[in-house]
């Protein structure tokens, strides 16, 4: 059985309260916003008490182009990466040298050689190890690493995958940007890693096993959620289209998923879902018309550091397994949406 063997997490040592923040970003944005109170009913509304930052607060008033952004994202994505990697490993009793195949994700900065090159040297990883680098899927990424990295181990039964999530939001902050989008995401976006081991059938662990996946595209809705690129860095695509989006697919999706399984909703003991903001869980909440309580982890980890784009599901995942852990043979849906816009299904049993 392909098994989720070892989840784990890293951030920065950075934290701050949301009302920290909130005093930065108003003394950047000082008499550029003709309303301040604005500012401040959108920093409460993303549901957010405090995030990490990769840097102190202090330092991103010194940060003026792109490049020193990404340069001080590749230093923090690759000590975040192998603390959150060796951890993982850690808790699944495996070794640096057993991962045949890394899956390396990230929408917040970039870098070539990619950061999982750069772990294999930091890690002592197999020089013989595959790499598979993934950008631009955003969201979405936790679950679709999750669900390529067990592909990928379904077709090499006797191996070992792992996957590597590492997403600095702050860093792709936009500072002379007023627009409501990136005042949102300046409220609602944190910094942080995790990383999944995945073992294939010969290689079994204790762990939940990944029984099936699915992937769901919605044609037409490129403009809900992304990125515009440029020199500049990273300016945020964020429609108020995206519950909308999550309520008309979400439940349709799940329930023809779930039936290609032999399943209905009433068989789901647990929800691991990506904590995308209010709006996002409550539509999804409404989408599978759960019962009060069900995403309640997801609510937590949104609470406690934001939204951490793919890594957001991965460590949703960290905290079910840790604290939450379902009874044994329960069913469980992981799941998140990103840029296309799309979905990404993950059918778990405990």
């Amino acid at each position: 059985m392909t098994k989720i063997a070892g989840v784990a997490s890293a951030f920065p040592h950075h934290y701050y309260r949301q009302e920290q923040i909130a005093q930065a970003l108003k003394k950047n944005w000082a008499g550029k916003i003709e309303n301040p109170q604005v500012l401040d009913r959108l920093l409460t509304r993303v549901g957010v008490e405090g995030r990490h930052l990769a840097l102190p607060i202090e330092r991103y008033e010194q940060i003026s182009t792109w490049g020193q952004a990404n340069d001080s994202w590749i230093e923090v994505a690759e000590e975040l990466g192998e603390q959150s990697l060796c951890r993982a490993l850690t808790r699944a009793g495996l070794e640096p040298t057993d991962i045949n195949a890394i899956f390396f994700t990230s929408v917040t900065g970039i870098a070539s050689p990619s950061i999982d090159a750069k772990l294999i040297n930091r890690m002592g990883l197999s020089r013989n190890i595959k790499r598979v680098p993934i950008f631009g899927l955003g969201c979405v990424a936790g679950a679709a690493g999750i669900a390529r990295a067990a592909d990928y181990v379904r077709a090499y039964p006797d191996q070992v995958a792992a996957l590597v999530s590492v997403e600095l939001c702050s860093l792709t902050w936009q500072r002379e940007d007023l627009s409501v989008a990136n005042i949102i995401s300046s409220g609602l976006f944190g910094d942080g890693a995790a990383s999944v081991v995945i073992t294939g059938s010969e290689r079994s662990r204790p762990g939940p096993q990944i029984i099936d996946s699915r992937s769901s595209f919605y044609p037409g809705t490129e403009d809900v959620m992304g990125w515009e690129i440029s020199e500049k860095g990273f300016q945020i695509v964020l429609s108020p289209d995206v519950a909308k989006v999550i309520k008309e697919n979400l439940g349709q999706d799940v329930d023809g998923f779930l039936a290609d399984n032999g399943l209905d909703r009433s068989d789901i003991g647990a929800w691991i879902m990506h904590t995308g903001g209010p709006k996002v869980l409550e539509a999804t909440a409404e989408a599978l018309d759960l019962p009060e309580g069900a995403l309640e982890a997801s609510w937590q980890c949104l609470r406690s550091v934001g939204n951490l784009s793919s890594t957001s599901v991965l460590l949703v995942l960290d905290d079910v397994m840790r604290r939450r852990c379902p009874a044994p043979g329960t069913y469980a849906i992981l799941a998140a949406m990103g840029p296309g816009f799309c979905a990404e299904l993950v059918l778990l049993q405990f």
